[in-house]
């Protein structure tokens, strides 16, 4: 199968959907690859690096077009502003597209989509599910955004971000207030710490404190009983009476901080206005706010978009090309969620739109000529009444007799375990009977805490294997007290040795895992 990957045509986009390093792992997965000339020279990637990497270079953006059995894009599809085409209108019949396309919002794109018959995967509508993690676009694009967002106020923030102490006299470091603790918000807040500064974040999704205070930033709440959680991730609106309040807050803080970084969107809807005009002329002279939300309308009432404003001496940040101005990175961040995603479709030998594959139905937007967004609600069903568990009151007679069947089974098993073990007392020496029990009491409590543990917070210290090794450990060390009786080898001696290769054999499972951790928890460190 043809891979292709145009020139980006949006206006100021660096990005481009396919790296050297990607178009290597495309060509592996056994695509061919045609990428536009220039395609990637805004993003520092010449034409050079990609026929390296074993790609076909063309300067026919018809022919890479009409040619391509997939399309890797960034941006939606335009009107081409030197052939005078929409791009829709150019990609192969029955072909594939793959890229952002925010479907909510173009309509019209969707109907020319349609027209080509067209299979559309919007990498804006993958779903938020653990597996999809690999493919989630956005949140890469997010995390590059937060994190830009910060180095643009610091770039106009004309004092000190962090507190230093001179010949002149003490600076106090700056005050940053994060709105919204998503992925942006997040990378915000983890830049304006590392600079030095005080960080403040507010978000209505309460269960988000913990990973603000895990990142050093003070997490600011109401004294309000209603939490913002979506569906999806996302915030969800608030009632009346907790905006009031929330911008009580807003007002409050704007007096007292720096910077102020908004993130607060809620998708298909415009942006909430947080900062109003006032709050705006409270803040002091050099005070920056950055708008993350700028490209639908944004949280301040004085953004505009790609734009940087100065009211009263507050520089007003409005850019919507954040991730574009890390174009060297977030286009390999972006280039490698569309690597995962047809890895997920069965690479090219095995290239298929499955229905029954969450990731690909819920990013699916365009398929055999309708529009398939949004995709169909999956039906919960209550354990009690799921057709594969059925209740017993309402089980047929045939599941009812084996449940009944399987209850005497295990009554029976509970029995048999009973009777021989009193019969391995009557016949097992007092010391025997001593140790067996001390086994059991002692694998039995261990495999409740351990079992008993989130697995979330499992880590090579905190598994089965380890709490038996620590087990094996104290035994063979108990047994390493024996002694060996003149030159002839006794049960003693079997004993030692065993015990001494117990401890040896443990010693290497416990000390793996302190060092698999200890690598694991360095990961976090800089």
């Amino acid at each position: 199968m043809r891979i292709g990957i145009p020139k980006e045509i949006h206006a100021g986009e660096r990005r481009v959907a396919g790296t050297p390093k990607t178009v290597k792992k495309l060509i592996e997965m056994g695509f061919t690859v045609v990428v536009e000339e220039g395609a990637g020279l805004a993003a520092e990637h010449h034409d050079e690096m990609y026929a390296q990497s074993g790609a076909s270079i063309t300067s026919d953006v018809k022919d890479l077009w009409g040619e391509s059995d997939i399309v890797l894009k960034v941006h939606s599809p335009q009107v081409h502003p030197s052939l005078g085409v929409h791009e829709a209108d150019l990609i192969k019949e029955g072909g594939c597209l793959i890229g952002f396309i925010w479907p909510a919002q173009n309509e019209e794109i969707l109907d020319k989509l349609n027209a080509r018959n067209a299979s559309v995967l919007a990498m804006d509508c993958v779903p938020r599910i653990t597996r999809a993690q690999k493919v989630d676009a956005l949140s890469a694009m997010a995390n590059a955004a937060g994190y830009r967002a910060m180095i643009e106020a610091v770039n106009v923030y004309p004092r000190f971000l962090t507190g230093q102490s001179t010949a002149a006299g003490a600076i106090k470091p700056a005050k940053v207030l994060v709105i919204g603790a998503g992925v942006a918000g997040l990378a915000a807040i983890g830049a304006a710490k590392s600079l030095g500064a005080i960080v403040r974040a507010f978000d209505t999704r309460l269960e988000v404190g913990d990973q603000v205070r895990s990142m050093g930033a003070e997490f600011l709440e109401l004294d309000f009983k209603e939490d913002g959680s979506g569906e999806g991730g996302y915030a969800k609106t608030m009632s009346k009476e907790f905006i009031d309040a929330e911008m009580k807050l807003f007002a409050q803080q704007a007096m007292e901080v720096d910077i102020i970084i908004t993130t607060a969107l809620i998708p298909g809807k415009p942006a909430p206005e947080l900062i109003t005009a006032g709050m705006v002329e409270s803040m002091r002279e050099g005070g920056v706010i950055v708008d993350l939300a700028a490209q639908q309308g944004g949280n301040c009432a004085l953004t505009k978009a790609d734009e940087l404003v100065i009211h009263k001496g507050v520089r007003i940040i409005g850019y919507t090309d954040l991730p574009s101005r890390m174009a060297i990175q977030t286009s390999w961040l972006y280039a490698s969620t569309l690597v995962n995603m047809l890895d997920e479709m069965g690479g090219a030998e095995n290239f298929d739109i499955d229905m029954d594959n969450d990731i690909v139905r819920g990013s699916l937007v365009c398929h055999n000529g309708q529009t398939t967004w949004p995709p169909p609600q999956q039906p919960v069903h209550a354990p009690a009444t799921s057709p594969d568990q059925p209740s017993l009151d309402t089980a047929s007679p045939a599941v009812q007799e084996k449940k009944i069947k399987s209850k005497f089974g295990g009554i029976a098993a509970m029995v048999i375990i009973a009777i021989t073990l009193l019969a391995l007392g009557r016949i097992a020496p007092s010391e025997f009977l001593s140790h067996f029990t001390v086994f059991v009491l002692a694998c039995f409590v261990g495999w409740q805490v351990v079992w008993n543990v989130t697995p979330a917070l499992h880590t090579p210290l905190m598994s089965v294997t380890n709490a038996i090794s620590g087990i094996i450990l104290i035994g063979g060390m108990l047994h390493l007290s024996g002694s060996v009786t003149g030159s002839e080898i006794t049960t003693d001696t079997f004993t030692i040795i065993l015990g001494a290769a117990a401890v040896f054999l443990a010693a290497i499972n416990i000390s793996g895992g302190f060092l698999v951790t200890r690598r694991m928890l360095s990961m976090f460190h800089k």
